[in-house]
């Protein structure tokens, strides 16, 4: 019988050293985890608790954190079904050990992967039950949190709803601008909090997508005193990268309220910015935007030359849709100073790279173009021999590897304060009683890039970039031809500045039946112009316009 007892106790020791063992190393590997994910390494971060969950342990909130970790890795790795159900597990066992504020938390990193997604209304569920936890438990810090994540929501759900909307900033539908309008109201909500609490690094992102909201709404002036009030806190903080997006946005935003000089400065600042953080992406950004504003300048010489260090970058990129776009804006330059020659090689240009990545409109776009141009130089077809080495001596090689990566078209979409994609990364510490890494005190929370936030865009666009052309100049007995392409030109790349509806509506007046059918198939307002030239051009009624392209009223909207 003593000998039996001895047996049992000695298992239970047994057991008990085994069990200590199974918690420090479910721990040993959670720090570690924790560790290579703080250091950025989210890959290995994520097998490291993967391995922790295998091993076990059974203190529910060691798991939760680490469950929420979890979450939170995957969602930088962009593997957002994952971090989904991370949040869920997570989620589930801070409900079971009644940790309300964990029970926040986990809310608030379930709505940003849920807004990621684009399911915007469960997200906004999610985000309202971190906010009721938050001021029910007192959390400040989560309160502004919150305010600040369903703003995130309420705003990538507007810009989703402008996706394919020509509309000028602050012409919105209804719903769009009611969408834009909520989120501006929470985000002012959050501010006066982090205000309140002294956050001065979450005021800085509050004042940046303030100023976007302003910006999509048309609020111009609202949208460069929120833009420069970021500027200065980002300069406070010495956040490069903020600073280069706060000079874009300041530029965009003088773009439409006319001030193109400005703007070029904020562009150039843009761009040296970008240069300084050896960021590709932005450096063409800028060059496009530095291009575009000096062809409003009528300063075509200097057009050039950014919208060639545009194309270069495009290539290095292999990005087809810049190079694109690029081809474009210096086949307007060329034909601006007179060189109709070099303007239609990048046409041509223009025109095989949009067949080759299927931009119907680009390509129509481009056609038309090259027909004028050859009309002009008195060319045929078969008089043209491209050769690639013209245009690799004009900077172009040809490159058939199609890349997503140019930032560079919609002017409604905005440069992102990095905002929304934040998610919760105090859990372990707050989870974990002691025995997890304590990070250093914050409270803010992450200025974590978007990635993007338009995962429903071809080519990514964080409109650091305004992108404005005014097409050129052409004789006037051309100008049947030349109102309708000039009204093409400027709203395939600039559809929110104001031309002169005269126009327009002198030629819908006496064709109405026409236009009645084009409006009812839902036809996007650049393609209508696209449809207006088709059918001008086609149906030769050269009479129809008698102006000449400097009639046209480029006036960009002011508040």
């Amino acid at each position: 019988m003593a000998q039996s007892a001895a047996n049992g106790v000695d298992q239970d020791l047994a057991s008990k050293r085994l069990h200590s063992r199974m918690e420090a190393s479910c721990l040993e590997l959670a720090l570690e985890g924790e560790r290579l994910c703080k250091a950025g390494d989210f890959k290995g971060g994520t097998a490291f608790f993967e391995a922790a969950v295998q091993v076990g342990t059974e203190d529910l909130k060691t798991l939760s954190a680490i469950y929420s970790q979890l979450g939170n890795a995957y969602f930088y790795l962009k593997e957002y079904g994952k971090a989904l159900e991370y949040h869920k597990h997570d989620l589930t066992l801070a409900r079971t050990i009644g940790d309300r504020i964990g029970e926040g938390k986990a809310s608030g990193n379930l709505g940003n992967t849920l807004k990621v997604l684009g399911r915007f209304d469960e997200a906004v569920v999610c985000c309202q039950r971190h906010l009721d936890i938050s001021q029910e438990q007192g959390d400040k810090v989560g309160e502004a949190r919150a305010l600040y994540n369903i703003g995130n929501v309420f705003h990538a759900k507007g810009k989703q709803q402008l996706w394919g909307c020509t509309q000028e900033p602050g012409d919105l539908p209804p719903d769009v601008r009611d969408t834009l309008q909520r989120a501006t109201g929470f985000y002012e909500m959050n501010l006066c909090l982090v205000k309140e609490l002294g956050d001065r690094a979450a005021q800085g992102r509050a004042y940046g997508n303030l100023g976007n909201t302003h910006y999509l709404l048309g609020n111009f002036v609202e949208a460069i005193k929120f833009h420069r009030q970021r500027l200065s806190i980002a300069k406070e903080f010495g956040d490069k990268a903020a600073e280069r997006r706060a000079y874009s946005n300041l530029g965009n935003a003088l773009i439409f309220l006319g001030q193109f000089n400005t703007a070029t400065e904020y562009y150039r600042k843009t761009l040296q910015l970008s240069r300084q953080l050896r960021d590709q992406v932005m450096e063409a950004q800028a060059c496009y935007s530095l291009g575009n504003t000096y062809t409003l300048l009528q300063q075509y010489e200097r057009a050039i030359d950014y919208h060639l260090k545009h194309l270069y970058i495009a290539q290095e990129l292999t990005d087809r849709v810049g190079e694109g776009r690029a081809c474009w804006s210096l086949g307007n330059a060329y034909v601006s100073l007179g060189n109709h020659k070099q303007a239609l090689h990048y046409a041509r240009k223009h025109l095989d790279i949009s067949k080759e990545i299927g931009d119907r409109n680009g390509e129509l776009t481009a056609r038309m173009n090259v027909e004028q141009l050859m009309e002009a130089l008195g060319v045929n077809e078969s008089d043209l021999s491209p050769s690639s080495s013209e245009f690799e001596m004009q900077g172009a090689r040809p490159k058939f590897t199609k890349r997503n990566s140019m930032d560079s078209v919609e002017l409604w979409k905005y440069s992102s304060d990095k905002n929304g994609e934040n998610q919760d990364l105090e859990s372990i510490p707050r989870r974990s009683k002691s025995q997890l890494s304590q990070p250093g005190k914050r409270k803010g929370y992450s200025d974590s890039q978007s990635s993007d936030e338009r995962p429903w865009l071809d080519s990514p666009v964080d409109t650091d970039d305004i992108t404005v052309q005014v097409p050129p100049p052409v004789p006037v007995s051309r100008c049947s031809f030349t109102v309708l392409l000039t009204l093409t030109q400027v709203y395939a790349l600039y559809p929110h500045c104001c031309i002169s509806n005269t126009v327009i509506s002198n030629y819908l007046s006496s064709n109405t039946t026409w236009i009645d059918k084009t409006i009812s198939k839902n036809i996007r307002k650049s393609n209508l112009c696209l449809c207006f030239f088709v059918y001008f051009a086609y149906n030769t009624k050269k009479s129809a316009f008698n102006c000449s392209t400097s009639k046209l009223n480029f006036t960009p909207q002011s508040v």
